[in-house]
């Protein structure tokens, strides 16, 4: 077999249609975009998504784009700070909070966050700890019991 021996299969290759050539051609004219209408004109392809100018589904959808959590999730919050003043004797509970007047008012269940700095052991018993939290809690020698939440 020689290099000018090779060739296609017969029935492989097709002419190119050469559209907008005329009206004798088969393509002419509207040159297969159909008569009139927005798929029919020049840069045509609209963007995905596109849907005629409704309001298209990634924006109906709720998601982050200021729909309301249905149910959310609502903590009275406590820093590890505040609580360096806490009789060590007994736990923390946001009962004891409440009765000692440290949270007026509960917003929910009880979490602590890690702002601020404690170097007493005190037990606290939330619904929540943040993890660094958690971590000043425990090196001081204390202990976070979650409950609930």
């Amino acid at each position: 077999m020689q290099l000018h021996d090779l060739h296609p299969q017969p029935g492989s290759q097709r002419r190119r249609r050469r559209i907008g050539r005329g009206i004798s051609a088969g393509q002419g004219a509207s040159g297969g975009f159909g008569m009139r209408g927005q798929k029919s004109r020049s840069g045509r392809p609209t963007r995905p998504g596109f849907e005629g100018g409704q309001n298209p589904l990634y924006r109906r959808i709720p998601k982050l784009h200021g729909f309301p959590v249905v149910n959310p999730t609502r903590y009275t919050v406590v820093n590890v700070g505040e609580l360096a003043d806490w009789d060590s004797s007994e736990p923390v509970t946001l009962e004891a909070l409440q009765a000692a007047g440290w949270v007026k008012q509960p917003q929910g269940e009880l979490k602590i966050l890690g702002r601020g700095e404690i170097n007493r052991p005190i037990r606290v018993i939330a619904a929540a700890f943040s993890a660094s939290a958690q971590a000043k809690i425990t090196a001081a020698g204390g202990t976070c019991e979650k409950v609930g939440g």
